[in-house]
């Protein structure tokens, strides 16, 4: 997930401050637009969280002008020292060229290189956003932040019950990624105004303590880590308590994408069901071996191993009607769990769809094919 970080840190802190020293050549130039996305990335993580790095980068920081800036600068100035040299270039550079980066960095790390999602002009009616809070018992009463997103027409028809598609974010991650990144509300409003789809209520909570903090979306081994149970129980009680949803697994799809897809799949075969569809977006089949979650436990990692729990569940599975709908990018080594998971299901009888895309492990699959898992998920719920 993060290789990276794997770079020289040396090239993380130049970059931030304006100047990118080149992977081999050493050459200095200023950060401009064509700076790769790899290294933009690296810098919107380092302003989201600034404790990502540590004091390896601060070491190797503090010996960038020695080591490689020094010498050059002090070739072409001659009397001048280096340093002097470096904190001209900083001065000029930073107050100017940091506005600029911050904006570009934190439009990046809202849309990942996209542009701002907005509806085309021959949608007439829009849906609308809100953030809610929920309180859970299964994480020991803390609150999580849930983003609702409600589609065109839902204030205007209050007799009106709808189904719910509870979608889970990767790692890291953050529940708005689906509007601002997956532009999942523009992708609804557009398949609505063609009548390809029957309106659904996105819900997208928030499954970890912070954006650096793994979750997996499953129930720890420690207290109050039980993040399965907050999405299964605690979540759907609040949404069908709160929105005119209809409150049956014949009204409920979850999926995800990258962890939040694995989640997806971990989750509802826990709880057959409750979940009429299930989507994975790029996940995964087979628990990661997470001492912070499982403990490293056999017992808790073959327990959450969708792939090895399926047998066990599959009648219940049958008996629910429930449908998996899933995909991976040619590239992505997660592929084979998927295909393996494919195959089990297809063993099982168990109703399904699993396809592979030209890619990888990225925004641009996700983004792609929102719409085809919008159309996945209408196809199978029940209609209000």
């Amino acid at each position: 997930m993060f290789g990276h970080l794997e770079q020289p840190c040396v090239q993380h802190r130049l970059c931030e401050v304006g100047v990118v020293v080149g992977r081999h050549s050493g050459a200095i130039q200023p950060l401009s637009g064509s700076l790769d996305e790899q290294c933009i990335e690296t810098i919107a993580l380092r302003l989201v969280s600034p404790e990502f790095f540590g004091a390896q980068c601060r070491r190797e920081e503090a010996s960038v002008t020695r080591s490689v800036l020094g010498p050059r600068l002090q070739g072409a100035t001659n009397a001048v020292p280096p340093w002097a040299v470096v904190a001209f270039l900083l001065c000029a550079i930073v107050p100017v060229g940091f506005l600029g980066a911050t904006r570009y960095l934190n439009n990046f790390w809202l849309y990942r290189g996209f542009p701002p999602p907005k509806d085309p002009a021959f949608v007439t009616q829009r849906g609308s956003s809100q953030s809610i809070i929920v309180a859970s018992a299964a994480l020991g009463g803390r609150r999580q932040q849930v983003v609702v997103y409600l589609p065109p027409g839902y204030a205007g028809q209050p007799s009106r019950r709808y189904p719910v598609f509870y979608l889970l974010h990767g790692f890291p991650g953050k529940p708005t990624a689906f509007l601002q990144t997956v532009r999942a509300g523009v992708v609804e409003d557009i398949l609505l105004a063609k009548h390809r789809i029957k309106p659904m209520i996105l819900v997208m909570p928030y499954g970890s303590t912070g954006t650096f903090t793994d979750k997996e979306w499953a129930n720890g081994v420690t207290r109050n880590n039980g993040w399965e149970t907050f999405v299964a129980r605690d979540l759907v009680r609040a949404i069908d308590a709160s929105y005119r949803t209809i409150p049956t697994g014949s009204g409920r799809a979850l999926g995800g994408l990258s962890e939040g897809g694995y989640g997806a799949l971990n989750i509802g075969l826990h709880h057959p069901g409750r979940f009429r569809v299930l989507e994975s977006w790029s996940g995964y089949a087979l628990a990661d071996n997470l001492r912070s979650i499982f403990g490293g436990q056999r017992t808790k990692l073959t327990l959450n191993s969708p792939l090895l729990q399926l047998p066990t569940v599959a009648a219940p599975l049958r008996h629910a009607r429930t449908f998996v709908w899933f995909y991976s990018g040619r590239d992505d080594r997660l592929r084979s769990q998927n295909a393996a998971f494919a195959a089990a299901l297809n063993q099982a009888g168990i109703p399904h769809r699993y396809f592979t895309v030209q890619g990888g492990h990225n925004w641009s699959l996700w983004r792609g094919n929102a719409a085809l898992a919008l159309l996945a998920a209408s196809k199978h719920l029940a209609r209000g």
